[in-house]
């Protein structure tokens, strides 16, 4: 019967050949030349900070015995009186070591064992340390394993106080019948959380899920709470949208993205959403059939009941500060009242400036733009230029015109008389007007009296330089 030692070192011995294959990788492949493979080896040594000589050794080993050679030899039968008396400590020195810098190899570790004194040259075997550590949880492949996690997924954090971070997302809600002809249509949550007080600060259901509903959602914010430093977001689409990304940024708003596929790092979010899901729960009991009864109810719910409630994670946080709180704990309502951060409150106009959608359009040569099949009326010194024009999508029949140099103006729809031409028409500076003359004639005209006077001038000086040589 194999016993739990054996099973360990079994298992040490397949994570070691694991990690040692997954070096030597692309020396497996049997195309590659002498030359190549040299190349390669110095390359793979170099990057896992070993010998040439030990990455060498574990080619050859796979070369002849696949991957049983990638294996470390057992040595557990032997005595464990052969060990040194100090052994203990040696091994807690050693994963010290491994702490310290987790790519130090284990011949390293025992060189710099023996060079502070602390084992005889020889006497410390490199496979003997290197079961050791592993069955400690310090061996390489342990420590990549959390190297990965790290890179991974997030650690567990909390703002210190409000309107430093908060957290968007979107989630499902329930279908309501609201489309045409009573057809259900599926209802969406964009949210709004305070990462510090986990109080909502906008949270409502919409009939889409497209990028405005999430501009809508931030908008409304700032302009009831005012800026915040950050916000945290994961890859959605409609959180990685330039207008989005743009907005923000003109009120100097910094966008955090979640790392990929990692839930745990939207944590306080995700536990949101599980409230809720109870309270669509109630809303499906309610049989709420409207999106005005699906909001209000929904507002009610979280005034009334989330927002007052005792909050884990708040406690959770304060416990980890070593903070005391009330018995009852603090709700997100009290947490977000009591910090001392004063809020940051910014001009409205700014506000709304900074969420309408931008984009670029020329001035054709009859100075009128076209937007969303419309053509709009600008300024005949614009004609040939590139034109930014601002509009809010749910109104965008009120678009604002900026070039530099220039004052902003509001660019009105081109309206088209009963009976005029279908093509644009020239603004009124720029028509045509009857002349009175030909000013080109006129001032070849004028060119021509100023010659001929020249001319005769000339003629004049001419007789009377020879009136006077005659006199002479």
């Amino acid at each position: 019967m194999r016993t739990n030692g054996n099973l360990i070192v079994q298992k040490w011995q397949d994570e070691t050949a694991l990690a040692r294959f997954q070096m030597i990788a692309p020396l497996t492949e049997e195309s590659l030349d002498h030359a190549k493979r040299v190349q390669l080896r110095h390359q793979i040594a170099e990057a896992n900070g070993l010998s040439y000589k030990t990455i060498k050794r574990y080619d050859d080993a796979y070369q002849r015995d696949g991957f049983e050679g990638l294996k470390p030899k057992d040595h557990a039968s032997r005595n464990l009186d052969s060990l040194p008396d100090n052994f203990e400590e040696l091994l807690q020195q050693a994963i010290q070591l491994r702490r310290e810098i987790p790519s130090r190899s284990v011949d390293k570790i025992i060189t710099i064992l023996e060079l502070e004194g602390r084992v005889a040259p020889g006497i410390l075997k490199r496979s003997t340390l290197q079961r050791h550590l592993y069955a400690a949880g310090f061996g390489r492949t342990h420590l990549k394993i959390y190297k990965d996690a790290r890179e991974s997924s997030s650690k567990r954090f909390c703002k210190p106080h409000r309107m430093m971070l908060l957290q968007g997302d979107i989630k499902y809600g329930i279908r309501l019948p609201i489309g045409k002809n009573g057809a259900y249509v599926q209802t969406y949550l964009s949210s709004a959380l305070d990462d510090h007080s986990r109080m909502p600060l906008a949270s409502r259901f919409y009939d889409n899920q497209e990028e405005e509903i999430v501009k809508d959602t931030f908008h409304s914010v700032i302009l009831k709470y005012g800026a915040f430093d950050a916000c945290y977001f994961d890859n959605g689409s409609q959180y990685i949208a330039k207008q989005l990304k743009l907005s923000l940024a003109r009120l100097s708003i910094k966008v955090r993205r979640a790392p990929i596929k990692s839930g745990k790092s939207k944590g306080k979010i995700e536990k949101f959403h599980q409230v809720v899901d109870d309270y669509l729960a109630e809303a499906k009991a309610k049989k709420i059939r409207t999106l005005e009864d699906l909001n209000r109810y929904w507002q009610i719910y979280l005034s009334e009941y989330y927002c007052k409630q005792p909050h884990d994670g708040i406690r959770e946080y304060y416990e980890s500060l070593r903070v005391e709180i009330p018995a009852e704990g603090i709700s997100p309502e009290q947490e977000w009242n009591r910090d001392s951060r004063p809020l940051r409150y910014l001009d409205a106009g700014v506000v709304g400036e900074a969420f309408l959608c931008h984009e670029t359009r020329k001035v054709d040569k009859g100075a009128c733009i076209s937007f969303q099949g419309k053509r709009y009326e600008t300024k005949p010194s614009l004609i040939g230029y590139k034109v930014e024009i601002a509009y809010d999508p749910s109104a965008p029949e009120v678009i604002t015109v900026s070039y530099p140099g220039i004052p902003s103006f509001k660019a009105n729809p081109l309206k088209i008389g009963e009976y005029c031409d279908p093509k644009t028409p020239l603004p009124a500076s720029m028509l045509a007007v009857e002349p009175e003359t030909s000013r080109f004639l006129d001032a070849l005209e004028k060119r021509h009296r100023e010659s001929a006077k020249r001319r005769a001038d000339a003629i004049s000086f001419g007789d009377y330089r020879k009136e006077v040589s005659e006199d002479v």
